[in-house]
């Protein structure tokens, strides 16, 4: 008895033991058969969550502030009277000065750009958000052909493709604006149309772009309202001299287009005048020829880096109006076309001083008629009036890079125009008789993400 009785606790306890086990095995398998139905339905939302993810991986969120602070020599640009008009400050400055101002402050870019990347296809959407509205600044489709990727079609708003200034981008350009003869020639940069772009990453065409499209020639937010496109094309270069740390980057481009006029009166150069019937209805040739170069040079003294100096030069034919030899589109307009044979150029120097700070110098001339002089403008006979000065600029500025994203940029403007004709009694060119006080310095904070 004394022997049965430790047997049967031993027994009993190795069968607990083993009741214990299988219990505990059949847990574990209960436990491992939830975790893998939690892992197969993770599994499965991943699944379903993919395309989501492969999509949003395409979209590029970008954008920048550009915050000023501006100052003009008088107020509304006029040698300190109080009226604000042509001579303003504000015509090559982001905008004119009202009555009675001469400083303010404004936010001169506020751009949101939504990219979707899809390889061989891309969707381009920017707008611009400043204190004066919200405006459309791209929006367009780009193909590519998938055998080479060299080959690419472009539709709807964009740069058009003309010269170095224009698709230089506002956030890395160093002045605050683009020189006097692309703000008169290109306002706003963009156009509606499509182009033919031949690039390519490694190759010939590596060193070579060509680029070329047809327009409305309206500007970026104008409808069509002519049966005319213009053309506009660059072929452009690029020319390393790794061994000596240069490059030297260049082009040339054509516009061809025309410009429809409504009106019998038509002005040619300085002193014809025509006032034919057949005038209306007839389309006038806006053409410009440029050519571009910019040379990159890495100077082998550490304190001061890199340097850059560009150049451009335009000349041409343009169709405009009596005050304004800008950009012209005159839809259902009834003015009296002027003709006008214009040059206008620009050379800058950009001096690195050490990794976060850039000096730079620019001299900007824009000579709208080309074939006559400024002092002729407002005389007796004369047909010339405000579309027909000339203007000097000459600018230096201070570029200091905070971080990644913040640069602070101070820029002083000194504008001379040509003087007209010193009796005229016209009262818009009177201030002209003299170099008016329109020199304006801008202190600009940009955010870029």
């Amino acid at each position: 008895m004394r022997t049965v009785v430790p047997v049967f606790v031993a027994l009993s306890i190795a069968a607990g033991i083993a009741a214990a086990q299988d219990t505990s095995a059949l847990d574990l398998r209960e436990k491992l058969e939830e975790v893998k139905g939690s892992v197969e339905g993770i599994n499965e939302v991943l699944a379903e969550m993919k395309p989501a993810l492969d999509a949003l991986r395409k979209i590029k969120v970008s954008g920048y502030i550009q915050a000023q602070f501006q100052s003009g020599e008088g107020a509304g640009g006029w040698n300190g009277a109080a009226t604000s008009g042509p001579a303003s400050i504000g015509g090559f400055a982001g905008g004119s000065l009202p009555k009675d101002v001469a400083s303010r402050f404004s936010v001169r870019r506020g751009r949101l750009k939504v990219a979707y990347d899809n390889d061989l296809t891309q969707y381009v959407l920017q707008i611009d958000v400043t204190q004066g509205g919200v405006g459309i600044k791209d929006a367009y489709v780009m193909v590519r052909e998938p055998w080479m990727r060299t080959l690419s079609l472009t539709a709807g708003v964009f740069d058009r493709p003309f010269g170095f200034e224009i698709s230089h981008s506002s956030s890395a350009r160093e002045t605050p604006e683009r020189s006097r003869m692309f703000q008169t020639l290109f306002p706003g940069e963009r156009d509606l149309g499509m182009k033919l772009e031949v690039n390519a990453l490694e190759g010939f065409f590596s060193y070579v772009n060509l680029k070329a499209g047809l327009f409305n020639g309206t500007g970026p937010t104008a409808n069509e309202n002519d049966n005319a496109k213009d053309f506009i094309g660059r072929a452009g270069f690029t020319i390393p001299f790794q061994e000596i740390n240069l490059s030297v980057d260049g082009g040339v481009s054509l516009y061809s287009g025309s410009v429809r006029s409504n009106s019998p009166i038509v002005y040619r150069k300085a002193t014809d005048r025509d006032s034919s019937g057949a005038n209306v209805g007839k389309y006038f040739d806006r053409q410009y020829l440029g050519a571009d170069l910019q040379l990159f040079y890495d100077l082998p003294v550490s304190f001061l880096g890199g340097l850059s100096i560009r150049a451009e030069v335009i000349q041409g034919t343009q169709p405009a109006t009596q005050t304004t030899n800008a950009f012209y589109s005159p839809g259902t307009t009834v003015t009296p076309l002027y003709e006008r044979e214009f040059l206008g150029y620009y050379v800058a120097y950009i001096q690195n001083i050490g990794l976060s700070n850039q000096f730079m110098l620019k001299y900007d001339v824009f000579e709208p008629n080309a074939n006559a002089s400024s002092a002729n403008v407002g005389a007796p006979g004369s047909f010339m009036n405000l579309g027909d000065i000339k203007f000097t600029t000459f600018g230096l500025g201070w570029i200091h890079h905070w971080d990644a994203n913040v640069k602070f940029v101070a820029y002083y403007e000194m504008i001379s125009n040509d003087k007209v004709f010193a009796g005229t009694t016209s009262n818009s060119l009177k201030p002209y008789v003299e170099d008016i006080h329109d020199n304006v310095f801008t202190f600009r904070v940009q955010y870029k993400f």
